[in-house]
Formats: C-alpha cells, structure tokens, sequence
C-alpha cells in the first residue's frame, strides 16, 4: 500500500512567504512572496492577541517583499488584497539618472519587478527604440555582474530623462500590475483568504502539527525509556543473563527465558537515574520485575561492550533524559499554553536566524487618496426621515436632558417629514440598509453624507442605487461579518425569517435580495443574532411574543420565511428586538403620545413562535399605540424624535420599571397632533454635565445636587407629579390580559 501526504507541514507561513501561482477549472491563485520576518511578527502578534485587528496586522506587514527588489506604487491595492483576498499592485522597476560623461546623462536600471526576465525585457526595449516608438536612447547595454544587474540606456543629447523615464514605465515591463489572488485550498475546498484569514489558518496547521509532533516524540521517547530500563536491568543481572543466554539453544529461548526470569535491582538503578525517592521505594518494595519482550530482545541485541562501567553510567544519564523529556512533552499536550509558547519559540528562533530586511520599497502613488485611512474613527448619529432622506451628526451635539423635557431641535422638518430611525455608530463601521422590498445595499457610515443637528439630510437616491418606490426601513451598522452570527428579520404581517451574517458580506452596487415578501406585506425590522438569542416581537396593539433564535432554522436569502407571530385582525407588527437569553435589562416600550416604561425582559414568558403573544402595554386613548421598542439598562441613554423632528435625550434611569399590564408614564410632552415617530438608545456612560453643550434648549429645572435632572411636574398643565404617579400605580394594579 502507498501512501499520498495531503498536507506537509512547515515551520513558516510557505505560502505567503515564497508567494503561490497556478490555475485551475475555473479558479485561479496568485499571491505575491513577503518577507520572512514581517510574517513571522504577525504571526506572532496574532496568537499574543487573536483579536488583534487588520490595522495592526497590515502595519506589521506593510505589503509583499519581492526578491528582486522594486517599488510598489501606492497602498490602495496592498489593503484592497489583505482585506478582500483581491487587489491589484503597481510594482516598478529601480532607475535612476546618472551622468556617464560630460553632458551625456543614462537611466540606469537595477532592480526590475517581479517574474520579469531581464534578457527579454532588454530585447523588447531594444526593438521598441529601433521601431521608433520609444524616442530619446541612444544605446543599451547590459552590464550585469555577479554583483548584480545594471542596464543601462545611454541618452541622446536633447533627450529630456524624465520623460524617456515615464515612457519606459509606461511601454515596457519595467513598470508592471501584480494582480493578487489570495486562493487557497483550507479543509480541501478553495477558499479566497485575507491577511488575517491566511495567518489563522497557518497557525491552526502549526498548533496540529506540533500536537502530532509531540504525540510521535513522547511515543518514542517512552519505547526507548523502556528499552533503556530493560538494558540496566540486565547490568545489574549480568551473570543471570549471561547463564541464561548461554544455557539457551536459539534466541527465541533465549527470550522466553529472559521474559520469565525474575530482575533484581531496579530501585538501585532508578536511584543512580536520579528518580524521585517514591517512586524508588515503590521499586524496593516491589523486589522484582519481570522484563517486555521489547526488553528482552534489546538486550539479546546489546554488544558486551556495553558492561562496561561508562557505559552503565550512559544508560543511567540517557534514563534520566528521556524521562525528562517525557515529562515535557506529556506537559505540552497538558496545557494548550505551553504548546502555543513552544511555537512561539520556534518562530522566534527561525526569524533571528532567517530574517533579513525588506528589499521592496513602498511609495505613495501620486493622487492616491485611502478614504478610509484619512477619516477619524469617531462616534456618530445616523438619522433616516420618513421620506427617505439620511445624514450622519456628532455624538456630542446632543446634550442630555431629564425626562419630560422639551427637547432641542433634531431634525428639520417638512413637507410632513420626519425622523424614523437613529443610531449610533462610529465611521469605520460597515452598514446594511433594508428596504421595504426586502433588499439590502451596503455602505461604511463615513460614506453617508454629513449634516449638523437641525439638517434634513441627503436623499437615499443619491446615495444608493435604489429602484423607484423603494424606501430603507432599517439601518443596520456592524463591525464585521462573523459566521456564526445571523440576519433576522421581521415583516409588518409577522412573518420572520433568518439567514447567516457572512451571506451579506458582498452586496454590489444594485443591491441584493434579503427576504422574499407576499404581496402587500413589508420589512419592519432586521436585527443581528445568534444561537443564544431570543426575540422578542411587539404589535402596535401592545402584544408581544417571546422565542428563542433555534425556533427558526437559517434560509437562504431567497427565503420566504415562516410565522412569527398571529396577528389578530387590524393590528400589525411595529418592533422587535433581540437579547442574550439570561439578559439581566429591561425593554422599554414608547407609545405615540409620549408614554412608555421599562419592563424586565423576565416578565415576558419564552413560548413557541406563531402565537397570539401577551400583552406587553396597555394601548388606550391617552398613550396611544406602540411607537417603538428597545432594550435597555439605567446606564443608556436614550433618543426619542417625534415626527415634527422634535429630539430628546434622556437617562435610561429616569424611566420607571414597570409590570407588564401598564400603560406607563410621560417621557417627552409633546404638542396637539403630534406623535412619536422613532426611538434610539445610546450607551453613553458620562453624565450629563460631561457632554458638549447644544444650542440653547427650553430644559427642566435641575436639582440643586446637579447630579441629575428631573421634571417639577407642578407647573405642567395643572398636572402635578403626585397626580401622575397615583395613576401609575393605579395602571400596575390593573389585571393582566395574557390570553
């Protein structure tokens, strides 16, 4: 039988550092060489932290090292290539002008870019000057030694070097296009890597070829332990083994005699071997053992020279060694630290010994702007109106106010426009925006366009590529698309469905579909879950359904989804939110006049999805219908808008908990016909009087203490706070309507 290795195991990254080429049906891979020493930091850098970020991870690897030296033009395609797997690098060639006699001046070539052959480069350069496409040389010569290479391009008198330069750079190899292509073979399936894709996998191979290394060490390590005891063992029974072998007709006698002689002894020798003292006397007290058949052949084996009182002192060390060396290595398989310290060493050592500095330089390419790289990582407010229009605003042009305040102004309003989603994120982050035909497209917020607080925004058509009709009813800011993360999402009729995160990783231009919907029905609401999820669905009736994520099997984006929630007739889903199973918050309800409450997420009974649900507010004439929900703690701060762009925020903590069957309490006083339109947390840990201030607002008194900021509900309509609260206790009193 033969055997075929699928995998070969190496000390270094050998893909990135020696680069890879070659095709296949319909696939092909080309990544660029690197430096041995730069990998090797990343590596290293990577299992000190394996959250260490792309950042830090292309800053220790700046990009490829070639062996034959150039310059990479710009950065754009470098980052483009450790992010996406895909990207394209300008490399050139090294010249310079020199002056080779009076007034006579040469390009002097001495580095060309990678996989271009020197001798047909200079021929083509050569026939181009002669065709008279390439003006301005006079002569070529090669003068390579083994010093290196040096081609040289003699200039005319009136030839103007830069110009010959860029027309070298521009009509031959001398400047050429790397495109990279980070494909792989992981787990026998091709896979397109990034930087930090391509560094995890090789240490997962490294971590399960040292297991595998250490497994067959301490193997052999305990077979030659064993053979070394059962050689002392027969010095210090010499006469009784050489009366045995002597006495025996052939050597498989031989070594059933020996098997079943009884060997006095070990406790001297295993003392001599520098053994612990227990584990002597367990010997001393056993008085004899019997020898393996591995033993008894070892010695049948053993030349007489081996008697001799050095070599006993040999085979005492040699035991002590590998018992030492079990020792350690039954220690690296013991403690997972011990075996990544062990690889971290070895990489270590390769890169002292190995390591030698970057040979191809990196220069900024004339123009080239990294948009990303220039924008400041900083905490901003995404704001969607009602008739499509989005902005992004500082986090610090809000100001903190205390509930029932007035609020300052959010967001002009118009036209009968007004504020229905907000958020915070910060620039960098990626965002999914949802329609209501269940699409989605896909922005980083730096890209949005800016505005101040009071500002309408830009319209989502001239943002995103929508069709006509369409409008984004969700945005959705994450970090990074993990795998073992979901997309869940919630229609007006209750339908719910869920699809993997990385599903979404690349969304062109046009967008791409999310859910399938029936006709009539709407995306309200998409969220971000995991297996240990719940979620939790609220009717604008005020009923709410509580389930756990595994209720809903993952589907393709295609999918329709299965029932969520039963709605009774008229009413409609307006909310859901998602929580950690044992989550220790709360969920705050906001209806349409102002009203709201926190509920602990533990009143909410987990059930099947597809019910009728429980009550989770009491809708009537004074708070109206549910607005929106949120999850919440009394650290967050949270945002209300109405739909005349009116904007408050308050501490979570000012809202009081309540049970279930309640109608709540007032949260932000709102004028004749006017309506909350969205509602938005922020978790916010600095107190009021540490935000930047706003434009002056019409607030509430504060308290003397200043450390926090209350209504006095006593010149408010006649309504005085003592009013308020009976009739709060009042609603806690009233019967809960579960069924």
């Amino acid at each position: 039988m033969e055997l075929d290795p699928t995998v070969m195991p190496t000390k270094v990254p050998n893909l990135l550092i020696n680069g890879a080429s070659g095709i296949a049906v319909g696939m092909a891979t080309n990544i660029p060489p690197h430096n041995l020493g730069e990998i090797i930091d990343a590596v290293l850098a990577l299992i000190a932290d394996p959250r260490c970020g792309d950042d830090e991870l292309i800053r220790l690897v700046p990009g490829p090292d070639f062996p034959t030296g150039g310059e990479i033009q710009g950065r754009a395609g470098i980052l483009s290539a450790y992010r996406t797997g895909r990207g394209s690098i300008v490399v050139r060639g090294k010249a310079t002008v020199e002056e080779i006699r009076k007034d006579r001046y040469a390009i002097v070539v001495t580095e060309l870019p990678f996989m271009v052959n020197k001798a047909r480069w200079i021929e083509t350069t050569a026939e181009l000057v002669r065709d008279k496409r390439l003006d301005g040389i006079s002569d070529i010569r090669d003068e390579s030694d083994r010093n290196g290479m040096r081609a040289v391009f003699e200039l005319k008198r009136d030839a103007q070097e830069q110009v010959v330069l860029n027309n070298l750079y521009k009509q031959t190899a001398l400047q050429s296009t790397f495109s990279v292509n980070m494909l792989a073979i992981i787990e026998s399936r091709p896979v397109l890597c990034t930087l930090r894709r391509a560094l995890e996998v090789f240490v997962d191979h490294r971590r399960e070829v040292v297991t595998r290394r250490t497994l067959f060490d301490l193997r052999e390590a305990r077979a030659r332990r064993e053979i070394v005891e059962g050689l002392g063992l027969a010095v210090m029974n010499i006469d009784r083994v050489i009366e045995i072998i002597r006495g025996s007709k052939d050597t498989d006698e031989a070594k059933g005699r020996l098997i079943s002689e009884k060997m006095m002894g070990l406790d001297g020798f295993l003392e001599r071997a520098g053994r612990p003292a227990a584990e002597v006397e367990t010997a001393r007290a056993a008085g004899f053992v019997y020898l393996t058949g591995r033993q008894a052949q070892a010695i049948l084996d053993m030349r007489l020279g081996r008697l001799t009182g050095l070599e006993r002192e040999k085979l005492e060390a040699e035991y002590k060694e590998l018992w030492d060396l079990t020792d350690y290595l039954e220690g690296l398989l013991a403690d997972p630290k011990k075996l990544m310290q062990c690889i971290v060493d070895e990489l270590k050592a390769i890169r002292d010994e190995f390591a030698d500095p970057r040979r191809t330089r990196i220069v900024d390419a004339e123009g080239e702007i990294l948009t990303e790289e220039l924008i400041d990582e900083e905490a901003m407010v995404v704001t969607r109106t009602h008739l499509g229009y989005v902005k992004r605003t500082r986090l610090r042009e809000y100001q903190a106010q205390g509930r029932g305040g007035r609020g300052v102004q959010g967001a002009a309003s118009g036209d009968n426009d007004f504020v229905a989603d907000m958020f915070a994120a910060s620039t960098h982050d990626h965002l999914l925006l949802f329609t209501n035909r269940g699409r989605v497209y896909y922005k980083k917020v730096f890209e949005l366009p800016e505005g101040a607080r009071a500002a309408r925004g830009r319209p989502f058509v001239n943002v995103i590529e929508m069709s006509e009709g369409e409008e984004v009813v969700q945005m959705l800011p994450l970090q990074k698309f993990a795998a073992d993360h979901y997309v869940f999402l919630a229609t007006e009729n209750g339908t719910v469905k869920k699809t993997g995160l990385d599903a979404f990783e690349k969304i062109r231009s046009s967008g791409i579909k999310a859910i399938a919907l029936e006709e009539g029905d709407r995306l309200v609401s998409v969220a971000i879950t995991s297996e240990a999820s719940d979620v939790l669905l609220v009717s604008a009736n005020g009923m709410s359904v509580r389930f756990k994520d595994e209720r809903v099997r993952p589907m393709g984006r295609d999918a329709r989804g299965v029932r969520g929630m039963d709605l009774r007739e008229g009413d409609r889903l307006v909310g859901m939110v998602t929580f950690m199973r044992d989550s220790t918050e709360q969920l705050i309800t906001v209806c349409q006049r102002g009203y709201g409450k926190r509920t602990q997420l533990a009143d909410y009974p987990t059930k099947n999805r597809g019910g009728k649900g429980v009550i989770t507010i009491k809708t009537s004439a004074r708070n109206g219908k549910v607005s929106a929900v949120r999850i919440v703690a009394d650290d967050h701060h949270l945002i209300l808008i109405s739909d005349r762009g009116k904007l408050i925020r308050i501490r979570v903590k000012d809202v009081s908990i309540q049970g279930r069957a309640t109608q709540g309490v007032r949260i932000m006083r709102l004028d004749d016909g006017e309506q909350v339109a969205a509602i938005e947390r922020l978790i916010d840990p600095e107190d009021a009087d540490d935000i930047a201030e706003a434009a002056p607002v019409e607030a509430p008194e504060e308290l003397a203490d200043g450390d926090t900021e209350r209504v006095d509900m006593s010149d408010v309509e006649g309504e005085d706070a003592e009013g308020e609260d009976a009739e709060d206790e009042a609603d806690d009193e009233a019967p809960p309507d579960d069924e």
